[in-house]
C-alpha cells in the first residue's frame, strides 16, 4: 500500500527545504476494496438520490426551490471557509446597498453554480472548465487579486491563519507535480471506469482538494465539482444535492479523513465518509422539498379559498415570495410590474392571513418576511 495515494517529495535545499505531496493518479492501485459497508452505502446513496431526482422533477415549482437551495448551499460552502454572512443577508431586498465582502463571496458562489450548470452543456469537466469556474467565482470580492482563472505558479500550503510553509498542516504538490496531477485527474474524470458514480465523485473531490491548484477558492470549486459531475453523468437534472452542511458539521473529521488518505493511502475510509455525506444531504434535500411543497399547497389553498377578485395577483405574489422571501413593496411592485397600491393591498392581506410578517416597526420602507418559508431554509445555516 506504500505510495498508494502518493508520496512526499523534497523541494529546494538548505534552510528553504520543504516537502510537498505528489499525488498518485486515480483510480487507486490497488483498487477500492468494496466491503459490505461500502456496498450498503453505495446502494443507499443510489436509492436516496434516485428518490430526490424523481421528487425534484415532479414538484411544480422546482426552479424556485432550486434558486433558494443554491443560495443556502452557497452560504454553507462559504461558511466552511469562515465567511460571516446569514441567509437573511443574502435575501435582503436592499442587498445592493448593504453588500460587503462576505455577502459578495456568497453571491459569487450562487452566480458560479448557475454558470457551471449552463457551461456543462458545451464543455465537459476538464482543466479548462476548472479555470473558467474559478474565474467566474473569484472575479470580484475577496481573493480577486489571486489570479482568478489561472492555476497557481507558486507553492501554496494549508494551515492555521498566519502559518508558514515550515509549520503548515499540508503542503500540496509543487507546480510541476500539480500540472501532472491535473492532467491525470482530467483523464480520470472523462474515462469510463467500472466504478459507481458516487464513489467516483468522492475520489474526484478528494483529488482536487489534494492538488489544490488555485491560490484561493479551492474548497468552493472542489465542492461544486461534486454536483457538476453528477449532473454531467445525468444522475441529477437540477442543483438539489449539496454536501456542504454535512462537511461544515463534520469539518474536523472531513480534514482528518482527507489527510488519512494522503498519509496512509486509506481511500476506503474516505469513500465511506463521502457516501454518508451524500445520503445525509439527499435526505435533507428531500425533507426541504416536501416541507416547501406542503407550505406552497397550504398557502395556495388559503388564497384560492379567499373569495376575492385578486386571486391572480395573490398567487403571483406567492410565487414571487418563493424566490424572494424578504420583500419591500416598492421593489416587489417593480419586479412584478404591478402598481404599488396593488402589491400593498396584497401584502396587507398576506399579513392578515399569517403568510407574511412585518420585520420591525418602520413606518417607511417596510420589510415583510415569508417567515414559514425561511424557517425551512434557515435550518443548519
Amino acid at each position: 500500500m506504500e505510495y498508494r495515494a502518493g508520496r512526499y517529495v523534497t523541494n529546494l535545499s538548505g534552510g528553504s527545504q520543504y516537502k510537498s505531496f505528489k499525488p498518485s493518479p486515480l483510480p487507486p492501485n490497488p483498487e477500492i476494496k468494496i466491503d459490505y459497508e461500502i456496498m450498503n452505502l453505495v446502494s443507499e446513496s443510489n436509492r436516496v438520490v434516485g428518490i430526490l431526482e424523481g421528487r425534484s422533477t415532479s414538484i411544480p415549482n422546482v426552479d424556485l426551490f432550486v434558486a433558494m437551495y443554491i443560495r443556502k448551499e452557497a452560504l454553507l460552502s462559504s461558511q466552511i471557509e469562515g465567511t460571516q454572512a446569514t441567509l437573511d443577508d443574502i435575501l435582503d431586498p436592499d442587498i445592493d446597498k448593504n453588500i460587503n465582502l462576505d455577502v459578495t463571496e456568497v453571491l459569487n458562489y450562487i452566480k458560479t453554480s448557475k454558470y457551471g450548470v449552463e457551461r456543462l452543456k458545451t464543455l465537459p469537466l476538464s482543466n479548462r472548465f476548472f479555470k473558467e469556474i474559478h474565474q467566474d467565482l473569484m472575479d470580484t470580492g475577496r481573493g480577486s487579486e489571486k489570479e482568478p482563472g489561472e492555476f497557481r505558479r507558486s507553492q501554496n500550503w494549508i494551515g492555521p491563519v498566519g502559518s508558514t510553509i515550515k509549520n503548515a498542516r499540508y503542503i500540496p504538490p509543487n507546480v510541476e507535480d500539480m500540472n501532472d496531477a491535473l492532467y491525470a485527474l482530467e483523464s480520470f474524470i472523462n474515462e469510463d471506469q467500472e466504478m459507481d458514480p458516487f464513489i467516483k465523485a468522492g475520489l474526484i473531490h478528494y483529488q482536487f482538494e489534494t492538488i489544490h491548484p488555485f491560490l484561493d477558492g479551492n474548497g468552493r470549486v472542489g465542492r461544486l465539482l461534486i454536483l457538476l459531475f453528477l449532473i454531467e453523468k445525468r444522475i441529477l437534472s437540477h442543483e438539489v444535492l449539496y454536501i456542504s452542511y454535512f462537511l461544515k458539521r463534520n469539518r474536523y473529521e472531513y480534514y482528518e479523513r482527507l489527510m488519512e488518505v494522503r498519509q496512509n493511502g486509506n481511500y476506503e475510509q474516505w469513500v465511506k465518509f463521502f457516501l454518508r455525506a451524500v445520503i445525509d444531504s439527499a435526505s435533507d434535500a428531500l425533507q426541504s422539498i416536501d416541507k416547501i411543497n406542503q407550505l406552497h399547497i397550504k398557502n395556495k389553498d388559503l388564497i384560492e379559498n379567499e373569495n376575492v377578485r385578486s386571486v391572480g395577483t395573490f398567487l403571483k405574489l406567492l410565487e414571487y415570495l418563493e424566490e424572494h422571501p424578504i420583500i419591500d413593496i416598492t421593489k416587489a411592485s417593480k419586479d412584478l410590474e404591478l402598481s404599488y397600491n396593488t402589491i400593498s393591498s396584497a401584502v396587507k392581506k398576506f399579513v392578515e392571513m399569517d403568510i407574511l410578517v412585518q420585520e420591525g416597526k418602520k413606518r417607511r420602507n417596510k420589510v415583510f418576511v415569508y417567515e414559514a418559508y425561511l424557517q425551512i431554509l434557515r435550518k443548519d445555516t
